[in-house]
């Protein structure tokens, strides 16, 4: 199958922002929205946007708002979960599509999840790479994280003061992804240095990398420092900061329940596995649903292991029959 197919970069304006993002694929071919975590771009999707183009399909990967070439808004609030589904709802709009796929890895499968609860009738399918789909918890996220790590660090709970993150993850941006890069990478122990008692802040519970792992050439790297440098990391952070109002948003939702085919993939070694729990999917999910575990794989997966990932999303997305 050719990988060569080109790509194209617009700026889209949709719900109020403007969104930077990468195209690829014949207009009127079925629509596949990817959206990308933290901290992370549409450069993220590098491996699968030629790939599902080639396979024959329309293929969309913004820079989220707070991120890389789009817009940034100074309120915490702009970046709650309704506005975030609202936007990748846009792309649909912006390009005559009445229905697409969904693929989130990190933050972004929180948004795909959400998506299709809070617009049913614009997603046909959805795919959650890392996290999950879960249940809405009975308390706020953070009262939830608060009782379950008690006064251990938590990076969700240490990321909800406006400033603090900001300035430490800012600081040395090269650092920062060099050691969010490195980890989180087939290395389960990560869970635990991310909640051990200790007055360092988040990026020095990291371990100082010996080199690169060898997924990430020290070019792609370069192309993350060289943004998150010029953009800071507050846009991602105040993602964090809605997780509450995410939870009274999510208390009524247009669909009750996730009932388009839905696909969940997730590295073996993936920390984020050990406080989300991937057996409650079928309370929230209740189309037909299909599990993938990679074995070697960390968080960064589609990066990690991108043939794979290919492999099972071109599988998944052929079995859905689009038109």
């Amino acid at each position: 199958m050719p990988d060569t197919v080109p790509s194209t970069e617009r700026i889209i304006e949709t719900n109020g922002v403007k969104l930077h993002t990468v195209e690829a694929g014949e207009r009127g071919a079925p629509v596949v929205v990817l959206a990308h975590g933290f901290p992370e771009l549409a450069y993220s999707w590098r491996h699968q946007i030629p790939v599902l183009a080639a396979a024959g399909y329309h293929v969309l990967a913004p820079d989220q708002r707070g991120y890389g070439r789009s817009s940034r808004p100074d309120e915490i609030s702009a970046y709650n979960i309704a506005d975030l589904s609202a936007d990748l709802i846009g792309l649909l709009d912006d390009v005559g599509a009445e229905r697409a796929v969904f693929v989130g890895h990190d933050w972004g499968a929180p948004v795909a999840w959400s998506s299709a609860q809070l617009h049913p009738d614009r997603v046909a399918a959805v795919v959650g790479l890392s996290v999950p789909a879960v249940p809405r918890a009975q308390v706020p996220p953070t009262q939830a994280f608060r009782k379950l790590f008690g006064d251990n660090f938590f990076y969700m709970l240490y990321f909800q003061e406006p400033g603090v993150a900001d300035e430490e993850l800012g600081a040395d941006p090269a650092k920062t992804m060099r050691r969010m890069m490195s980890s989180l990478t087939g290395d389960r122990a990560a869970a635990l240095r991310m909640v051990r008692p200790g007055p360092e802040g988040f990026v020095e519970r990291l371990p100082e990398p010996d080199g690169l792992p060898s997924w990430i050439s020290a070019e792609e790297l370069d192309h993350y420092i060289a943004e998150f440098s010029r953009t800071g990391f507050t846009g991602g952070l105040n993602w964090y900061r809605n997780l509450d109002r995410n939870w009274e948003i999510l208390a009524n939702p247009a669909a009750p329940t996730i009932s388009v085919p839905a696909l969940f993939v997730a590295g073996a070694d993936d920390p984020v596995l050990t406080f989300m729990r991937r057996e409650r999917a079928s309370e929230v999910v209740t189309g037909p649903y299909r599990e993938v575990i990679l074995e070697g794989a960390g968080h960064w997966l589609q990066q990690e292991q991108p043939e794979r990932v290919n492999e099972v999303l071109l599988d998944f997305l052929t079995g859905l029959k689009l038109s």
